[in-house]
């Protein structure tokens, strides 16, 4: 080999020992994050889920991708948008609790990791807390159990005779246990119940046509993505038609809305970018890792939605409360 010949292949193979290496070095993992409502809507949800990874060493652009699927409210859609990310071959799945029935059917081996409103064991998506098995797990922040407490909270601001208007989303995952709690709830109170349904927006402003019509004293707001999303819609119904209401976020009292119980979805967003998919990243199972439940709970009382409202929150509810926005 003449001398020019070696030298330039010495240079070629040069070039050539970073782009191998490149080539070598492994693809970005990919988190599918189906939800079933809009992006604008779950704009603080995907903020805790990144400020989570981020807390676990994982920023998403740098070394970790994010995919993002809306439903839209279309419920029919979820099987399409999750079947796309399985094509996809993502790492790893996060959605709602209402997302999961479409995304178990769609795969077996992608992990899912959820974050519940309501039990994942009485709605069927794991039979274990301590060990879920299989290829899903997730955090709960168990807003659906709790409405009888949001509802005794009402019975404590607004006394008898008046008749507290329920509303519930008969697509919320949870509804028909929801049901049987506050239904044995109002009777243990004495309450009677004006039962309302809602599957989209336009039904919520309906739903308020009749509460207004029937006179109800109070609103208890049922646990359900789609009410957490129109959380704006609902707080501005309730102050514009004189109704105070409760509901599971504390997002509604900062919307506007009079009052909230639960624990904090955003907290549990959080935790499953902290948590489950930094774990699952790292290669541990989702099988072997723990649904966590929540561990508090959070009364929020808006003062100023009250004074609009011409109404005195009892001392005993000011006292209990966990936060009072003035």
């Amino acid at each position: 080999m003449r001398r020019r010949e070696f030298i330039a292949f010495l240079g070629s193979t040069a070039l050539l020992g970073p782009l191998a290496a490149r080539a070598q070095q492994p693809a970005m993992p990919v988190i599918g994050f189906l939800n079933a409502t809009t992006a604008v809507d779950s704009v603080y949800r995907v903020s805790a889920f990144r400020d989570g990874l981020k807390e676990a060493g994982f920023i998403d652009g740098h070394n970790v991708a994010i995919e993002f699927r809306w439903a839209e409210n279309k419920l029919d859609r979820l099987p399409e948008l999750v079947a796309d990310l399985v094509r996809r071959h993502v790492a790893v799945i996060v959605g709602q609790q209402v997302t999961m029935r479409a995304a178990r059917a769609a795969t077996s081996t992608i992990p899912i990791v959820f974050v519940a409103g309501g039990d994942p064991i009485a709605s069927g998506v794991v039979t274990s807390l301590n060990r879920p098995g299989g290829n899903i797990t997730g955090v709960s922040f168990g807003n659906a159990p709790l409405q009888p407490k949001r509802l005794e909270l009402l019975h404590e601001l607004v006394p008898p005779p008046a008749t507290i208007a329920w509303l519930r989303d008969l697509n919320a995952p949870n509804v028909e246990i929801e049901k049987q709690d506050v239904e044995v709830a109002a009777r243990e109170l004495g309450r009677n119940l004006l039962n309302l349904n809602a599957q989209s927006p336009r039904e919520i402003d309906a739903a308020f046509a009749t509460i207004v019509q029937s006179r109800a004293g109070a609103l208890l707001i049922g646990a359900s993505p789609l009410f957490n999303n129109r959380r704006r819609q609902l707080a501005a119904l309730a102050a514009r038609h004189g109704v105070p209401a409760i509901s599971s976020i504390r997002e509604f009292v900062l919307a506007g809305g009079l009052m909230s119980y639960g624990a904090s979805d955003t907290d549990a967003y959080r935790r499953a970018g902290s948590h489950y998919v930094a774990s699952i990243l790292r290669g541990t199972k989702p099988g072997d890792l723990p649904v966590e439940m929540p561990s508090r709970y959070e009364l929020v009382i808006n003062v100023v939605a009250a004074k609009a409202l011409d109404l005195d929150i009892p001392a005993k509810l000011l006292a209990i409360a966990d936060e009072v926005i003035e």
